[in-house]
């Protein structure tokens, strides 16, 4: 069996751009994506690396990676939380587990890039096999591949078989389909119900709020200062929190060509109330930081309103698709994104907390992982997964 090599560099920069050109499509966050993150002064809570795949010495491929102290909060469902936080008062290490990952902290999924004709189930074996010894490295006993989709799902379950992995369901993904050319076309294919409360809710909040909306390229500092402090209203009323982000990676991201920020001005004052940066890539929108001004009245039914901005800005652009990540399901459903299944494949050194994982892992499913969801799929038990 053909065994390709792997050498570990620290910045995207040491590999050679036409190799990520070829590796990661124009659909996708690339170079300018991962140079952001790591630019961006994260170093307290991410160290960022890249594995360089190669065949013998051609180089066909690119696995981002990085490294976390992941509190066990995070790892664990709350049926098993109280047993860890009773393990991490005797032992403090165990309150969290440092975890060498292969994807990218925000990233909407896990992604291994590699050039047209190379092997991606061998390219894999090989790489597990280097990671292993990374693992060591970088003293993380904890191994993951992290979010990847269904289309990874056969080599995946391959490459667990061999390594000793397990899978653990994630969050699902977010994505709606624009079917037409105007926002009219999606909002006609909308289920009567649906379509009929963001009308409403539109009606109610054009009249206890009226906004202007923009589509922002490289806003100015200024502008950014708002924008970020609305990013961190949002940030602090979120319920789960992988990363903390900074000031310094939206300033990164405003220069990308890729970014725009679709925000609403309030008329009156002229203040922007929400906004949301979305990615502009080939034949989809990903949507990837929102923030709303919630001191607000509820009945300005902003992020309704900012969605409904987005779809125009998107359809106008020709997008196909848009993507909406993780959590916040509730107003998702409502607005009909679609779930993507998303699987973390995962493996610890220490083999009795492997064995712990594992069965902690079997608990976890989409109705376990978030209170949306599970609402969801009382409703809709065909849709139900793990």
């Amino acid at each position: 069996m053909s065994k390709y090599s792997i050498t570990f560099v620290p910045s995207a920069s040491d590999i050679p751009d036409e190799l990520w050109v070829q590796c990661f499509s124009p659909a996708v966050e690339g170079r300018w994506w991962y140079d952001a993150m790591e630019r961006s002064g994260l170093e307290d809570q991410f160290e960022f690396s890249y594995a360089l795949i190669c065949d013998e010495l051609r180089p066909v491929g690119i696995a981002p990676l990085f490294v976390m102290n992941v509190p066990i909060d995070l790892v664990v469902p709350p049926m098993w939380l109280s047993f860890f936080n009773l393990i991490g008062r005797v032992r403090r290490a165990c309150r969290y587990q440092r975890t060498l990952f292969v994807g990218s902290p925000c990233a909407d999924e896990g992604k291994l890039g590699l050039v047209p004709g190379a092997d991606r189930l061998k390219v894999m074996m090989s790489l597990q096999a280097a990671l292993v010894g990374r693992a060591r490295h970088v003293g993380a006993p904890m191994l993951v591949w992290k979010d990847f989709p269904s289309a990874y799902d056969d080599d995946l379950k391959v490459l667990a078989l061999n390594a000793g992995m397990f899978r653990l369901e994630s969050f699902p993904g977010t994505i709606v389909d624009l079917p037409g050319s105007s926002p009219d076309d999606y909002y006609a294919a909308l289920r009567a119900t649906h379509r009929s409360n963001l009308k409403r809710k539109k009606r109610r909040g054009d009249a206890a709020l009226p906004v202007d909306i923009e589509v922002l390229y490289r806003p100015d500092a200024v502008v950014l200062d708002r924008i970020f402090e609305l990013f961190w209203q949002t940030y602090e009323k979120a319920t789960t929190r992988f990363e903390r982000l900074n000031r310094r990676l939206f300033d990164l991201l405003a220069a990308c060509p890729q970014s725009r920020f679709i925000v609403l001005r309030e008329r009156a004052g002229d203040r922007i109330v929400a906004f949301m940066l979305c990615f502009l890539l080939d034949g989809k929108a990903i949507n990837k930081f929102i923030g709303i001004d919630y001191t607000l009245a509820t009945e300005s039914f902003l992020y309704f309103r900012l969605w409904g901005a987005a779809v125009a800005w998107a359809t106008r652009e020709g997008v196909r698709s848009l993507q909406s990540g993780q959590t916040g399901y509730s107003a998702k459903l409502l607005l009909e994104h679609r779930l993507e299944p998303l699987a973390n494949w995962c493996v610890h050194r220490n083999p009795l907390v492997h064995w712990v994982y594992r069965q902690v892992a079997r608990s976890v499913s989409w109705a376990t992982l978030d209170p949306d969801l599970a609402r969801h799929l009382a409703a809709h038990p065909e849709m139900a997964r793990g």
